[in-house]
């Protein structure tokens, strides 16, 4: 952590996404080179699984985890991408699409055979995530990832209620189940068992953990790196094609968007109460209300970074479970690019942390040097 903000707690959030996720596992990378490593690592189905990776490993071992993941979900096509324009490469990731519909993704999922019927009673879900229990028990040291200095928070939904929930390290034992449930899509992947119920992914109900961040932790400063997979702001689309893929940005970044300004607007609630109070009487003051009223008007300095995947235009609706290693490799590369272009010019992450809230956007299109995008002060 920087000088400026050395007392603040790193936080990376990490939102789901499915294929997309290698660029999380390049951010990832690129913060550990400047020195940027989490406290706490929130996330939800495909963030849950890097967020595992991260935390159940030890420092010098994550990014290598990380890769030996991506490396292994997508052996299932490992051709060169074709270098001949939009068009083309567009269709050669609708066809290595279909192929991990086909076929699954190794050490992550594979068709249910026979194949489900979805009018008779049966798996609730068309593939079977066995193979990625497997990986989970392979790849990480939940001794390490409960015990360990890094909390770890995932999101899921429970199926009969429609209650959201976060496991959390710091509340209970994660094991593979809490992982695997975080990440369980319907209707592609069947729930999760858990304790007698059944969960499914979070992404139903809030696709990024930031709110459940900023409602647990009110004391401590927070530097947040929010890393997105589908960008709210997008073309007009043109076919049906860009329409399905332009709903799918829409409906899993909207909260992202809607939580960060609830928060912001909270934060200006707390600050202009804390402003009357200071105007009341000191009999009305001391009050046992006011007292009441102020313990849940403290507010701690947060800084978010957002790290927002942006589209290829060859990218497609099927850009969440195209399983290419050509695809990957260039997300996770994108994913580094965005962080270093974060902090090449540190002089944000040097300054104290101001009070309330200050949101960067700072890999939109023609950032230069950061800016603030929204700010609260006392």
């Amino acid at each position: 952590m920087s000088k400026g903000n050395e007392a603040a707690m790193c936080v990376l959030v990490l939102q789901g996404g499915g294929a997309l996720g290698s660029y999380q596992a390049g951010v990832f990378e690129a913060l550990t080179e400047v020195d940027m490593c989490p406290d706490w690592v929130a996330g939800i189905s495909i963030g849950a699984i890097n967020a595992a990776l991260i935390a159940g490993n030890p420092v010098e071992q994550r990014v290598a985890r990380l890769t030996e993941f991506w490396d292994l979900v997508t052996s299932g096509v490992t051709a060169a991408a074709p270098q001949l324009g939009d068009g083309i490469r567009r269709q050669w990731n609708q066809m290595a699409a279909a192929m991990t519909v086909a076929q699954g993704a190794p050490g992550f999922f594979k068709p249910i055979w026979p194949p489900v019927l979805p009018w008779l009673k049966g798996p609730i879900g068309y593939y079977d995530t066995a193979p990625l229990k497997a990986t989970l028990e392979r790849l990480i040291d939940w001794d390490l990832l409960n015990d360990g200095p890094v909390r770890v928070s995932v999101g899921t939904v429970n199926v009969e209620t429609g209650n959201f929930r976060y496991f959390d390290n710091r509340e209970q034992r994660l094991g593979p189940e809490h992982i695997m449930a975080s990440g369980a899509l319907p209707p592609g992947f069947p729930p999760v068992l858990i304790d007698g119920e059944y969960w499914w992914d979070g992404g139903l109900v809030s696709n990024t953990p930031l709110d459940h961040v900023l409602e647990v932790e009110q004391e401590r400063d927070l530097m947040i790196f929010q890393v997105d997979l589908f960008p709210s702001r997008g073309p007009m689309p043109l076919t049906i094609g860009e329409a399905e893929e332009r709903v799918k940005d829409i409906r899993f970044s909207s909260r992202t968007r809607q939580n960060t300004d609830s928060n912001v607007r909270m934060l200006r609630a707390r600050t202009a109460f804390k402003g009357l109070v200071a105007k009341l009487p000191p009999e009305l003051r001391d009050s046992e209300e006011v007292r009441v009223l102020l313990e849940i008007a403290r507010e701690n300095r947060i800084t978010i970074a957002q790290l927002i995947y942006r589209d290829k235009s060859w990218a497609g609706e099927a850009k969440d479970y195209e399983f290419s290693r050509a695809t990957m490799a260039e997300h996770w590369l994108h994913g580094r690019d965005d962080v270093m272009r974060t902090v090449h010019d540190a002089a944000w992450m040097a300054q104290p942390m101001q009070q309330g809230t200050v949101v960067y956007d700072l890999t939109r299109p023609g950032a230069t040097l950061p800016q603030p995008k929204k700010q609260v002060k006392s």
